[in-house]
């Protein structure tokens, strides 16, 4: 499992999910705020001081928090600042696996699947996108994405290997299962599509193989960053490890106790 460890010049500040930092040097301060870097919340943003100013980034930092509880993920963020010359601290993942660093240049945007951000620095803006449309909210597959904006490095991390490719290199569209995407470059078009519906060989893909009804399309020309491994698939790796899986072929619809 891979581990990202970051030096901090006098001043500088990254930031991360909770749950992932590792160590830091003493020289390191640690804050929890309960939003990252937007124009609504995190850092003081201009457009106005006093009352108004106040009510309006609590207003956005409430927005952000409300968001992030919607995905499912921590309410926090964890910030670090070197006070005191230069200073280290160390983030990971929560699955053993690849890390990234993605570098943004105010150009184009970068979504990354819920779990798969690490750190990012105090220039990168964070926020909560909406896609996969109508089959997304009802199957809850690809609907929550993590948005970053701005110039700086976001450091993100997946399950097993990474593989990097481009669907303008395939047609202009690839389908992926819905498990294995980590990011994507803004310019790509994400989505949601049944396979087969409730047909016979729809059925077959979801009981047999193990698919599910719906897989993800990209479509585009742009960076797209898959995994070799599912949570999915480890959780079933390590239930069947400790002699917890009792279901037959089927996933259990015609499973029969062991006792």
């Amino acid at each position: 499992m891979q581990m990202a460890v970051v030096t901090l010049g006098l001043g500088q500040t990254v930031y991360c999910e909770a749950g992932k930092f590792l160590f830091k040097t003493t020289n390191v301060t640690m804050e929890t705020r309960l939003s990252g870097p937007s124009g609504g919340g995190g850092q003081q943003q201009g457009g106005g001081g006093g009352m108004g100013g106040m009510l309006r980034q609590a207003v956005g930092t409430a927005m952000q928090a409300g968001q992030r509880a919607l995905a499912g993920e921590s309410l926090a963020f964890q910030y670090f600042t070197s006070t005191g010359g230069e200073g280290t601290v160390g983030f990971a993942g929560v699955l053993p696996g690849e890390m990234r660093a993605l570098e943004l240049d105010g150009t184009r945007a970068w979504f990354a699947e819920k779990d798969a951000f690490v750190a990012a620095e105090s220039t990168v803006r964070f926020g909560i996108a909406f896609q996969g449309g109508r089959t997304g909210r009802s199957g809850g597959e690809g609907f929550v994405l993590e948005k970053f904006t701005g110039q700086g490095t976001v450091i993100i991390a997946g399950a097993g290997n990474f593989i990097d490719l481009n669907p303008a290199d395939f047609g202009g569209r690839v389908e992926v299962d819905t498990g294995c995407v980590v990011a994507f470059e803004e310019g790509i078009q994400y989505g949601i599509q049944r396979i087969g519906g409730l047909n016979r060989q729809g059925m077959m893909n979801a009981v047999f193989g193990g698919e599910g009804l719906s897989l993800a399309t990209l479509e585009g020309n742009g960076r797209v960053i898959l995994q070799s491994l599912t949570i999915e698939s480890l959780a079933n790796a390590l239930r069947k490890a400790q002699g917890g899986d009792k279901q037959g072929p089927t996933g259990g619809l015609f499973s029969t106790d062991a006792g």
